[in-house]
């Protein structure tokens, strides 16, 4: 079975979980001592899965500065991401790998969203370079062009950005 057949059968068993729990599966009250409430919830759905190696889960629920709101939730079983062709991330993580880029997406998540506004700012480089940047990003997923020269980073990507950034820091 292909890795987009078993994230879809995934998926699919685990939205049957979550309709099978109710509404009490959903709640966010916790036992008020429990540190690890997020990874004592997954490891109850890897269970149930059927998931004997265990798993990842990625989520977050955020608002920008600029104001929008991201909910965003991804996981895989362990054996998906152990088989899977590690070489394919390489892309995505080569494009954040540069402080640059990193800053020009952090000011576009703060609301600077053009070109010229970014190259307002000290120490990106020329107007030439911070083109070169935004290609690169954009080339990679985290970036893409909305209407009228506007940069955003798309949706489906906020989260996983500041989870990789969280990450990174750890």
């Amino acid at each position: 079975m292909d890795l987009e057949q078993r994230v879809a059968e995934l998926e699919r068993r685990l939205a049957a979980l979550e309709r099978s729990a109710g509404p009490a599966a959903h709640s966010p009250e916790r036992e008020p001592d429990d540190d690890l409430w997020a990874l004592h919830g997954l490891q109850a759905q890897l269970t149930e899965l059927g998931a004997h190696n265990g798993g990842v889960l990625f989520t977050g629920a955020v608002r920008i500065p600029a104001g929008q709101c991201y909910e965003w939730q991804y996981g895989l079983d362990t054996d998906t991401v152990l088989e899977a062709d590690w070489a394919d991330a390489a892309e995505s993580f080569a494009a954040l790998g540069q402080p640059v880029r990193l800053r020009l997406l952090r000011e576009i998540l703060r609301g600077r969203c053009t070109a010229a506004e970014l190259t307002e700012l000290d120490g990106t480089g020329t107007t030439g370079q911070i083109y070169h940047h935004l290609r690169q990003l954009t080339a990679a997923g985290w970036l893409h062009s909305a209407a009228r020269g506007r940069y955003e980073v798309p949706a489906q990507r906020v989260v996983p950005l500041l989870v990789m950034l969280t990450a990174a820091g750890r």
